[in-house]
Parts: C-alpha cells; structure tokens; sequence
C-alpha cells in the first residue's frame, strides 16, 4: 500500500484499544501490515490460511477482518472511497443510479400463475 493509499484509509479505522480510556494491549502488529494483507487475500482470492508469511499470521488478519466487518469499518471504508471517487470524477457523491426495467413474457400454459 503507498502512502497516499494509507492516509486515505487510516483515519477510517476505529483508534487501537490501548489509547481509549477504558485501556487494552497494545496491536502486536501494524495495522498497515494488516490492512495490506486483507487487500492480498481480496486481490488474489487466496484462502485465509495462504497468506504468505511476508504478512502477520493469516489468523490474525481475519481477526482484524472480522472484527472490522462486524462493527461496519469495512463497509464505511468502501463508502468513503467511493465518494471520494465520484467527486474526484466530478458527479455527485451520494448520487444513485437505479434502472427498472419492465417485460411482457408469454409464458406456456404448463406454467403457474
């Protein structure tokens, strides 16, 4: 990940347990590290358990993955960079694009209603 990537995504990440108040054990691993091994399991469609050892261990990346996930980091990241994209780009940020399409079908009398 370049830098430019992780200055867009480290401030989307909630603040490590041992800075808030109510304390905790410091990341043994760089969440950067981390977030680049998410990305190489996304990338390349690799098994958790194939995360080559240059990464933190597989099971502590899908840790952070799932924690992440649940508690919706993953899905504001997503939304933050699509905005960010669009605007880039020049359109409207929230704008959304639905297409309806309607057809008539003949159906065979074999068929339910």
């Amino acid at each position: 990940m370049t830098d430019p990537e992780w200055s867009l995504i480290e401030p989307l990440l909630p603040p490590p347990a041992c800075t808030l108040p109510t304390g905790g054990r410091p990341e043994k691993y760089e969440r950067r590290a981390v977030i680049d091994a998410i990305r190489y399991v996304n990338r390349t469609g690799c098994q958790w358990r194939a995360v080559p050892g240059d990464y933190p261990p597989w099971r502590t990346v899908y840790r952070w993955f799932q924690k992440w996930h649940a508690a919706g980091v993953t899905a504001r990241i997503c939304a933050e960079l699509h905005e960010q994209v669009r605007i880039r780009e020049g359109k409207n940020p929230r704008s959304v694009t639905v297409v309806v399409d309607s057809q008539t079908i003949k159906a065979d009398a074999t068929v339910p209603r």
